[in-house]
């Protein structure tokens, strides 16, 4: 690579097409440009049927009548199901307290997206934990911006942290935790200064990517985390960092490298996105936008529906390692061993993580695990891509609890073996109704039926034509066939552990409706969806089973400035502004919080993370609880209510700046101000931040 061309980045096709506060950079270094390219679905399957020929509900067709009781499914805590009040969806054992927090607070107003600051409700403050280039271990150097090294950098905290957890270390009287994050992508123009070695600067990048396990310790509950650097627990897992392959696919020649022909053992994880903290106490990280880091053949119909392609990648690593262009002999299969559901051990340093093949191939947003009544795990997860699908993953086995070696034996094997569906949605409206403007039919919901289509059941192809393993490694192209929703990009899907309910962040699409392209359905209600939308799904009878009630608990955007819009019939200007929903998580008492990624695409403010009401008078009432700094994305939420407490990943800062040159000083501003701090680099350093009462 070019000196002119690591550090610029001059192919941006997504350069004055993007909407709102999103950067061009970002695309091209998240997503190798995924929207400026061909829709990788191409199928013509038929997603979505609407059932206004007949006057079937969403009840009838799920076979619960009329007055039928919609029986919820608690999981998670092994809670018995109970029968849901069917006018609030909630089971009696919840509706005592449910949304009731210790965590109040005053909602901000949006910040424009010129503003670069970290902002945050009166009577609250904010401080960062743990910054791109701390030190890890005892022997890691301090970091300097001006020298850093690969060597350096593999010892330090990577590069654009997402998805977060925060869990107590047993025993320790809430004073010592471990931080488990990703390290999704690297920008290089503002790490590094012009003139630096480009070999180095590659080696650094891919030393900045990857998973990280932190020792936190603070001296109670009211104070603050700090990390802990040389702590036995700390972890980074890099590039080539060995992973076990699990599942049907392993040992398949689908999988088989020259370096690996047993088809067992792979090196790195890439493009890691959201996740999940299972019951017994794993991580699970999502496998992303992976197609961009491999140059590939292009031509057969699987590296198409991937979107691999025959073109030098950004980054260029294939010019350090062959693995990366499965172009060279030995290495067709690279790219098959990336795409994958990654679950890491953050309490066993030694421990070898997983990639679980049963729980299919695709861009994973995250996957987020719930306890059903029966005992068996169940996986949701979303494809991260225009028109792309749904999916759930139901374990063969079953959950132990209890933290005995038996117990922990049992579960780390839970997400090996099992079923995989995909998602099909049926409205209840006319398609007359759903004019692709957002307005609502005429029974006042987005909403209908669904069923689970399956892909692989009890351990046996369901795809005609496909064996198990074809199944897993191209879960899309097996998809296409048994004819799934096409969804506005699926990102985080996560059940609510007091409820059973899934909600679905769909972050937008602003392809639905084009030429060519399929135009707006109830679930997918609006073309030229640039705002997105958030799906609420109710499994019937349980999530085990194959059918599913749903709605939209908000159609998002700016209500100001755009009146297709829907907060569950609160008032839309009684609402914060929100767009392009991306991580979501939960409360102790039940609130949807969501993280963004976007901001309203009319007027164009900073990212933020919000609290939404789901049940009662105030469903769908937004408040906006904080807003990153500029460029900046909200990432892997984490709510301790309990303690009045909020976490957030901040990724990508100044993203459209340079190194001399940059965009944002978070987080080392002096007072709310952008001067940096005494001997503080002039750099933007993506970082995890704790928010607490004052």
């Amino acid at each position: 690579m070019s000196e002119t061309t690591r550090r610029t980045f001059p192919l941006l096709p997504m350069l004055g097409h993007t909407k709102g506060k999103r950067s061009a950079v970002t695309c091209a270094l998240k997503c190798d440009n995924a929207c400026a390219g061909d829709v990788c679905n191409t199928s013509s399957n038929g997603y979505f049927r609407d059932i206004a020929s007949t006057a079937m509900s969403r009840r009838a067709a799920l076979g619960l009548g009329a007055a039928g009781a919609l029986a919820v499914v608690l999981g998670g805590t092994g809670t018995d199901a109970a029968v849901a009040d069917s006018g609030s969806g909630l089971s009696d054992a919840v509706k005592k307290g449910f949304g009731k927090s210790k965590l109040t607070f005053a909602p901000i107003k949006p910040v424009d997206a010129a503003v670069d600051a970290f902002t945050v409700p009166e009577g609250f403050e904010w401080r960062p934990i743990i910054r791109w280039g701390d030190p890890l271990f005892a022997d890691s150097p301090a970091f300097d911006l001006n020298n850093q090294t690969a060597a350096a950098q593999a010892r330090q905290f990577g590069y654009n942290n997402d998805y977060t957890d925060i869990l107590p270390i047993p025993g320790s009287k809430d004073r010592r935790a471990v931080l488990f994050t990703n390290h999704e992508y690297t920008n290089e123009n503002l790490m590094l200064p012009v003139g630096f070695d480009a070999a180095e600067a590659r080696a650094i990048g891919r030393a900045a990517h990857g998973l990280a396990v932190v020792e936190l310790e603070r001296k109670n509950k009211n104070k603050p985390w700090n990390y802990v650097k040389g702590a036995p627990l700390n972890r980074r897992f890099l590039t080539d960092t060995i992973y076990e392959l699990t599942g049907p696919a392993a040992g398949t020649n689908l999988v088989t490298t020259i370096d690996d022909p047993a088809g067992r053992w792979i090196k790195g994880t890439l493009g890691n996105c959201s996740g999940g903290t299972t019951p017994w106490g794993t991580i699970l990280s999502g496998e992303e936008n992976f197609n961009g880091y491999f140059a590939a053949p292009g031509s057969s119909a699987e590296d198409k529906r991937y979107g691999l392609a025959a073109k030098p990648t950004t980054r260029q690593w294939e010019l350090d390692e062959p693995r990366f262009d499965t172009r060279n002999p030995g290495y067709a299969n690279e790219s098959n061993r990336f795409g994958w559901i990654v679950e890491v051990d953050p309490f066993d340093p030694s421990s070898t993580p997983k990639k679980h093949s049963a729980m299919g191939r695709f861009k994973h947003e995250g996957a987020n695990v719930i306890v059903a009544p029966d005992g068996r795990v169940v996986a949701y997860m979303g494809d991260d891509e225009r028109f792309d699908y749904l999916y759930k993953f139901v374990s063969k086995g079953f959950y132990k609890p209890g933290d005995s070696a038996d117990a922990r034996k049992n579960n780390m094997n839970l997400l090996s073996e099992g079923d995989l569906y995909v998602a099909r949605f049926t409205g209840d409206s006319p398609a007359s109704e759903i004019d692709g403007t957002g307005k609502l039919p005429a029974d006042g919901a987005f909403d209908g039926s669904g069923e689970w289509l399956p892909l692989v059941v009890n351990g046996q192809s369901a795809v005609p034509g496909m064996s198990v393993a074809e199944v897993l490694v191209y879960t899309r192209l097996a998809a296409d066939k048994v004819g799934p929703t096409k969804m506005d990009r699926c990102e985080d899907v996560e059940p609510n552990p007091l409820t059973g309910k899934v909600y679905v962040a769909c972050t937008n699409n602003s392809d639905r409706g084009k030429t060519g392209k399929e135009g707006a359905t109830e679930v997918n209600p609006r073309t030229l969806n640039r705002d997105g939308h958030i799906v609420e799904i109710t499994e019937a009878p349980g999530q085990t089973g194959t059918a599913f009630n749903w709605t939209l608990l908000l159609v998002a955007g700016d209500p100001a400035a755009n009146g297709s819009t829907y907060f569950s019939g609160f008032p839309a200007d009684k609402v914060s502004p929100i767009s392009c929903p991306d991580n979501v998580a939960f409360d102790s008492v039940g609130n949807l919080w969501i993280s963004t990624d976007g901001a309203p695409s009319v007027i164009g403010y900073n990212d933020g993370l919000f609290k939404v009401t789901l049940d009662g008078p105030e469903r769908g009432k937004v408040e906006q609880f904080l807003s990153v700094p500029r460029d900046a994305e909200t990432c892997g939420p984490i709510i301790h209510d309990d303690e009045r407490t909020v976490f957030v990943a901040v990724q990508h800062p100044g993203e459209d700046g340079t190194f001399a040159a940059p965009n944002s000083l978070f987080p080392d501003y002096v007072g709310a101000g952008s001067t940096p701090a005494p001997g503080a680099a002039r750099a933007p350093r993506p970082s995890i931040v704790q928010v607490s009462r004052k």
